[in-house]
């Protein structure tokens, strides 16, 4: 088994990404002195009438991060393991990195894979790659912070649970369906055109998030969100064995020095117990929050200049200082309540700039040259208003108490992957927010008449990436020499059926799906396939730049070696989503766009995106759903002598908290 270095993989993505100009983009460097105070433009008043609360606005203080980090480093001495220890806010803004002495400076990304005799081979995406130990840390702290919410406490424990070839993942599971989030581990990734970067200028946008991730989000336990007076307000992440991994076992119980160092330095900040993972149900399936308990933690150290070890800058993160965390809600945290001429529903928020404009206001299409007739303003402002009615009625599936509502992100973009629009409820979990958008350029990618065109054109990494190769492998698998042409519609559940490393998903034994690996024997969660391929160089160019202490060039803002749609414009700029959430938009029969929901259960996030389109079309007129004819789950695949249908969405029964209607989705 290969075991790629940091070297190799700076190597590789400086091969690829050197016809891409390799700006670090704004706020790239991670060097300077102290951050000046931002001045954000007043937050506006939630508008009264609204069916949601906004969660209060609380922070981190100075001396709270301090007592974090000295809590864990007390820990981490007292189990003789020197750690890196990094602390976010809830936007995913560093407030503070700590290395202890003797700490590691790198991680290998874990080499384990489904089979574990594979041969060596291309496709090993992330797999076994060195990464900063920093790099580590601060993906471990921002997970905690962005899976969580007012009505949901989720760590890297949780989210490596969600992530795998089954679910729930153990040795006596083989056969079940993969988690329910598999793949949302390449999402909010540095090079996403979303995600804000470090400005160590200050100003007013010094502080607005979300935040990018080192290496998007972990399943390494040893993360979890950090909370005050009930209010989820950050994250803390640990890494001090040198092992970025995951837990492909549930059914025992580890002893993870990491995980502990990280719970020393939560306590006064835990989590409500009502709302932790352990509390929330998938499939029957109690979800796991921590495998350590606050009794096996050693007496805590609260005095942080007693920590053995010192602030260090991270290139792209923070310039060594330390932060007070940003409220979330507020003006500077870049997500706060939207004004009535923004959005029209008295719940919306939306994102923002810090100087009181919206990031991403409703819009229409910017695709002329591809399409007749563009999406209208009106027209987007339908789908949202519509989406977010749907998802205002739904019964959440993974917040407390039950019969909480639905709380998530919706975007629409169109076939270029523009952002028409974006908006949120108040009390979504952040990693919606990018992965949302996936959802929805993911859902038009696939369904574009270019698609095939677009990835052949894509640039093969030798020993890395080969995104051309996949065409042929759907191609081949669906028996359809014309596939990735626009002949059929792809939402994210029916790409998510083509992605996971057996098909039908689940069946050990079967073939893996085209856009998986190429042998279910390769498969690991760093290494998923298409998803990996595309967003690998930009990945192994940022690990660079962080380990360069920002000397090399960071990478570009915008994922994937995709060809522009248009200058300036990538149709999958933050990467792909592979788990259900989005579908096509449709005028007759010409896909003019995409919408993505991501927050909440993924058939809650089917729902919404897909009865949202279809009333804005009966609102409107003019735009709806894909034709039934030409629906992804027309399609069969021969497996093995069985015909299998792909998937197109799949809505929940009894899904509302005002009706009890059944089938919404039926038939339409």
């Amino acid at each position: 088994m290969r075991v790629r270095g940091l070297t190799a993989l700076m190597a590789s993505a400086a091969l690829v990404l050197s016809g891409c100009g390799g700006s670090s983009g704004p706020g790239g460097g991670g060097g300077g002195g102290g951050t000046p105070a931002p001045t954000p433009a007043p937050t506006p008043t939630p508008a009264p009438g609204g069916l949601f609360t906004p969660p209060a606005l609380e922070s981190l203080s100075i001396a709270e991060v301090q007592q974090i980090i000295a809590q864990a480093a007390g820990e981490a001495s007292a189990r003789g393991l020197p750690s890196v220890i990094a602390v976010t806010d809830r936007v995913g803004n560093v407030l503070a990195v700590f290395r202890m002495a003797g700490a590691p400076d790198v991680a290998q990304l874990s080499t384990r894979r489904i089979g574990g005799n594979a041969a060596p081979g291309t496709e090993i995406g992330l797999q076994g790659a060195m990464v900063p130990a920093t790099a580590a840390a601060i993906s471990k702290a921002i997970t905690g912070a962005y899976l969580s919410s007012g009505g949901n406490a989720f760590s890297s424990r949780t989210a490596s649970q969600i992530v795998q070839q089954h679910f729930p993942p153990a040795p006596t599971t083989v056969g079940l369906e993969s988690g329910p989030l598999f793949g949302v581990q390449f999402s909010n990734l540095p090079c996403s055109d979303l995600n804000q970067r470090f400005n160590p200028g200050g100003g007013a946008a010094a502080m607005i998030g979300p935040k990018r991730s080192p290496l998007g989000l972990a399943a390494d336990p040893g993360g979890f969100p950090i909370y005050k007076n009930g209010v989820v307000v950050g994250g803390i992440g640990v890494m001090g064995d040198g092992d970025y991994g995951f837990d492909d076992n549930i059914l025992d119980t580890d002893l993870d020095d990491e995980e502990a160092i990280a719970l020393a330095g939560i306590q006064g900040f835990e989590a409500p117990t009502d709302i932790r993972a352990e509390r929330i149900f998938v499939d029957g399936t109690a979800l796991r929050f921590s495998d350590a308990v606050a009794g096996q933690l050693s007496p805590l150290q609260t005095n942080f200049a007693a920590a053995n070890g010192a602030l260090v800058s991270v290139a792209g993160y923070t310039d060594g200082t330390l932060r007070a965390g940003t409220p979330y809600g507020s003006e500077a945290s870049g997500v706060r309540a939207a004004t009535a001429a923004e959005f029209s529903n008295p719940d919306a928020f939306v994102l923002t700039d810090g100087n009181g404009n919206p990031r991403f206001p409703i819009r229409g299409g910017t695709d002329a040259a591809s399409v007749p007739q563009p999406l209208t303003q009106a027209e987007v402002r339908a789908i949202m208003e519509e989406a977010f009615a749907v998802l205002s009625r739904s019964r959440a599936q993974i917040r407390r108490p039950l019969d909480s509502r639905m709380q998530a992100t919706i975007s629409v973009v169109d076939t270029h992957g523009a952002v028409l629009g974006i908006v949120r409820s108040p009390d979504g979990p952040m990693f919606g927010t990018d992965v949302s958008l996936q959802k929805a350029r993911t859902a038009s990618f696939f369904s574009n008449p270019v698609a095939a065109q677009q990835l052949l054109a894509t640039p093969v990494v030798p020993n890395v990436a080969n995104v051309p190769a996949y065409v042929q492998r759907v191609r081949d698998f669906l028996g359809d020499p014309n596939a990735l042409t626009g002949t059929h519609a792809f939402a994210d559940r029916s790409g998510g059926n083509l992605s996971r490393p057996y098909f039908p998903d689940g069946e050990a034994g079967q073939p893996p799906g085209p856009l998986s690996v190429s042998s279910s024997e390769l498969f690991s969660p760093f290494a998923v396939g298409l998803q990996t391929d595309l967003i690998t160089p930009n990945v192994g160019a940022h690990v660079a730049f962080i380990a360069s202490n920002g000397a090399s060039a960071d990478t570009p803002v915008g994922c994937t070696q995709v060809p522009e749609a248009a200058p300036g414009q990538r149709r999958i700029a933050n990467g792909i989503q592979i788990f259900p959430g989005s579908v096509p938009i449709y005028r007759g029969g010409q896909l003019v766009g995409g919408i993505g929901v991501s927050g909440d259960g993924i058939d809650q996030d089917d729902m919404v995106s897909f009865l949202g389109l279809n009333n804005a079309g009966v609102r409107v007129g003019t735009i709806g759903n894909a034709d039934p004819a030409i629906r992804a789950d027309r399609i069969e695949v021969n497996v093995n002598g069985r015909l299998v249908r792909l998937r197109y969405i799949n809505c929940p029964f009894a899904p509302f908290l005002d009706t009890a209607a059944q089938n919404v989705c039926q038939g339409l």
